[in-house]
């Protein structure tokens, strides 16, 4: 090749990447434009508690970085804290699509790249659209949730290692020094997003270890292996510190009072059956491998999905040895979600298998990646069998299959993906209920001290744009427990929750409370609010 046609070669792979880094924001603001039109960014209750998190480190009577509690890992909340600042955004949901969607576009970028170092630009394009064009990933980088920040870190990983091997494999050793302290940092941005990221990490980390081991061929440097090393053991054991110096346990975030176990042994009635694939391996895999496909395809194609990613991950080890490591490092959500489901007390529901319900529908797109580059894989292996053959058919099946992609997407999000589908069901009476309590909180007079519990519905005092430093709750630890043990005194409001710590306590030290409101809304806990008698508050009058 001669040094004009390498020339043009880079500029048109230059112009590419523009192309898809322009795609991805038109993609991503699209998205973001319609789901804020339509109200859509706080469906996720998931999504208001993480925005709640992130407040409360600064809004609060006790902030600080112990504000980020104990069991959802930090680094998303960090995130938002710059945007959370402002009430509005804070109150509209758009302090959380703020890092979601520039994670999403980092994401976009990376996919197509992964892609382009074995595959060509036809294909390396087709994986970028199968990835960007997801309607469930599109509503989610919208929102607070970590799913989209997470996606982008490990395909960033997975980029950087596989660069970092290709530098090797072409005696580049500084080059592939710095590829791996990237992706070590991006790692240790990972294992403080998700806990799946603890289990990827010691994935990845095997790679650079392997390399290390072998003999008569170039190595990183020993420096770089002990720095990617030390990244890796430091960030889990950092998390470990955190929770023992604030909450007394290094393992609070897996056996406290608000993890998953303790949870599911809150809201399981005794006697009843355990959900699907409860210490069940394969029915466990069979849920997740089936949430994961249904989240790109319907469910007549599933099967056929996941068969063609065998397939494509496969002929990729075949024939390229250091891609296919990066593409086996995407598969990783598939074992780790059927161990969750079965030993983990992580239940994935669907509305097509019992129990008929949705919930954790979204981790199935932690597999988008796999899903998006074995698609490409095998378009392209389709692409030379037809060249090999000399046929004209090969620009009509390249278009095809352009065509099928965006119409598959399209009646998926016409549809409404699954992923969107559990967020409209499982806040259906969530959000009227939480709407009214912020009528009626707004109203409450200015100043006034609320003791209020915010573990499940923080939504209405966002909607109603309270300044968290106004509400006596779980995070003021021994001054709430104190409030508890006399709320007239401690409140000039005090808003129950049917079921929750402050009912109880009303209803153990009702003396000087008087009921001013009930709200009450189909499966939802009433909330009753009461006017102390010892505090000097206005009048408060109920809104209708």
């Amino acid at each position: 090749m001669t040094e004009q046609q390498s020339a043009a070669v880079q500029t048109g792979e230059c112009q590419r990447r523009w192309f898809v880094r322009a795609a991805a924001v038109v993609f991503s603001l699209v998205a973001f434009l319609l789901c804020r039109a339509e109200g859509w960014l706080l469906l996720y209750g998931d999504a208001v508690a993480h925005l709640h998190i992130a407040r409360r480190i600064t809004d609060s009577h006790y902030p600080g970085l112990h504000q980020l509690g104990s069991v959802w890992l930090p680094f998303s909340h960090l995130l938002l804290v710059p945007f959370v600042q402002r009430m509005d955004w804070w109150q509209s949901g758009f302090a959380g699509a703020i890092p979601s969607m520039l994670a999403y576009i980092a994401a976009c970028m990376g996919i197509y790249r992964l892609a382009r170092l074995w595959l060509d630009p036809a294909s390396a394009l087709f994986a970028f659209l199968f990835f960007a064009l997801n309607p469930g990933l599109l509503y989610l980088e919208t929102t607070a949730m970590t799913e989209p920040i997470f996606l982008c870190e490990i395909i960033w990983s997975a980029l950087l290692l596989a660069e970092a091997d290709r530098a090797l494999n072409s005696s580049n050793a500084r080059s592939a020094g710095w590829k791996i302290l990237a992706a070590g940092l991006i790692l240790v941005a990972a294992v403080y997003t998700r806990y799946d990221g603890w289990i990827f990490a010691s994935l990845c980390w095997l790679l650079p270890a392997a390399w290390m081991l072998r003999r008569n061929t170039p190595r990183p440097p020993a420096w770089v292996f002990a720095v990617f090393t030390l990244l890796l053991i430091a960030a889990p054991a950092g998390w470990l510190l955190y929770n023992a110096k604030f909450f007394g346990d290094p393992l609070d975030f897996l056996r406290g009072p608000y993890s998953a176990r303790a949870i599911e042994l809150r809201t399981t009635p005794p006697g009843s059956n355990h959900y699907p694939g409860w210490h069940d391996m394969p029915l466990a895999f069979l849920y997740y491998r089936t949430a994961a496909a249904l989240s790109c395809v319907p469910l007549w194609l599933s099967n056929v999905l996941f068969t063609i990613t065998l397939a494509a991950t496969a002929l990729l080890g075949w024939r390229q040895r250091w891609c296919s490591a990066a593409l086996v490092l995407l598969w990783f959500p598939l074992p780790f979600y059927a161990y969750s489901v079965a030993y983990g007390s992580v239940p994935i529901f669907m509305p097509q298998w019992r129990p008929n319900s949705y919930y954790n529908t979204r981790y199935g797109i932690e597999l988008l990646p796999a899903f998006a580059l074995a698609a490409a894989v095998a378009l392209q292996f389709l692409i030379r069998q037809l060249r090999k053959k000399r046929t004209s058919w090969t620009k009509p099946a390249i278009a095809a299959a352009f065509a099928l992609l965006i119409a598959n997407n399209a009646a998926l999000a016409w549809k409404r993906p699954l992923i969107f589908q559990e967020a409209v069901v499982n806040s259906s009476t969530r959000i009227p209920f939480e709407t009214a309590l912020a009528n009626d909180l707004s109203r409450l007079p200015a100043n006034a001290r609320i003791l209020m519990s915010l573990t499940d519905h923080v939504g209405a005092v966002q909607r109603a744009g309270l300044p968290l430093v106004r509400i006596l709750n779980e995070s003021d630890g021994k001054e709430f427990a104190a409030a508890l043990a006399s709320p007239a005194t401690h409140a000039a409001y005090v808003v129950a929750l049917d079921g929750d710590a402050v009912a109880r306590a009303v209803a153990e030290h009702p003396g000087q409370l008087t009921p001013v409101d009930t709200i009450c809304q189909r499966g939802q806990p009433c909330a009753r609010i009461y006017r102390s008698d010892t505090a000097l508050t206005q009048e408060f009058s109920p809104a209708r």
